[in-house]
């Protein structure tokens, strides 16, 4: 992967150019791409641009990068990362432009200033969830909903504003017949200590409540600056999602917390789907009533 990265960032480097973008600077790096800071040549704006290496452009991870690219710029929800444009450039480098996020993702945020305020929980919980009612809506799950998928941002005089990003898992529930599949239903999908039972259990019975666990467990390491997990592996990890009840957020922290957020926060963590809210919708109508 090192090697791969190296690569693709000396190409860069080189080209400095990427069809109307100008790269700046990279703010991101992982097995399958870079993130650079870019802007384009005529709006100016900052934009962040994705790119695919050539050395991993196999037709797989083309459809993948592409189906990606698809599914990600139907939501038009401002709380979702904003996609802009997709390309390929003449010596076979992929890319996608996105919105450029300047903020802090919330596992940094939580290790950085610790436990947050229940109603500064409840106003990121709600902006998350309504923009996983937008997804859900169209027959998209997300899968890798965590605390470092999701950023806040201030914007002119608004504060907090959440945005959800990295929909690299996402999945359709009525999948086109020559759609390709973004994962192997029989591999483990998303984060360890935000995974669904269903996830461990049957990958294939993933469907939107899903991310309204994983979203609950986000909302728990919030309230309490520690994840509901208890475990110091993977299987024990698994064994707890599980089996294991969670202990309410009340009880961790020794402190009392609002009643309905707390309750709110538990049913999310339900192992049966059925006892959890059974739509962001429902969730985001609860929040308001907390």
């Amino acid at each position: 992967i090192t090697h791969i990265i190296y690569g693709l960032e000396r190409k860069v480097k080189e080209a400095g150019q990427l069809g109307p973008y100008t790269l700046e600077s990279k703010i991101g790096s992982g097995g399958m791409g870079v993130v650079y800071l870019a802007r384009h040549a005529l709006l100016r704006r900052p934009t962040a641009v994705k790119l695919l290496p050539p050395d991993k452009a196999g037709a797989d991870a083309i459809k993948r990068f592409e189906r990606e690219v698809q599914l990600t710029s139907q939501l038009t929800h401002p709380n979702v990362v904003a996609i802009y444009d997709y390309g390929r450039t003449p010596d076979g480098v992929f890319y996608y432009a996105m919105e450029y996020l300047e903020g802090v993702d919330l596992d940094r945020l939580v290790k950085e200033q610790g436990a947050l305020p229940a109603a500064r929980v409840r106003h990121i919980l709600r902006q998350a969830a309504d923009a996983l009612a937008e997804a859900h809506a169209i027959k998209l799950i997300h899968r890798d909903i965590k605390p470092a998928n999701i950023l806040l941002m201030s914007r002119g005089r608004q504060h907090d504003q959440v945005k959800v990003c990295d929909f690299g898992l996402v999945k359709e529930l009525r999948p086109d017949n020559n759609a390709p599949s973004l994962s192997n239903v029989a591999t483990l999908i998303g984060t360890p200590l935000y995974i669904s039972p269903e996830s461990i259990t049957d990958p294939r019975k993933v469907d939107h409540r899903s991310d309204l666990y994983a979203l609950g467990a986000v909302a728990y390491f919030l309230l309490t600056g520690t994840t509901a997990v208890k475990g110091r592996g993977l299987v024990e990890v698994c064994a707890w999602h599980m089996y294991e009840k969670p202990e309410p957020p009340s009880a961790r922290l020794k402190a009392p917390v609002p009643a309905s957020l707390e309750q709110l926060i538990l049913r999310c963590l339900e192992k049966d789907p059925s006892r959890r809210p059974q739509s962001a919708a429902e969730l985001v109508e609860a929040l308001d009533a907390a």
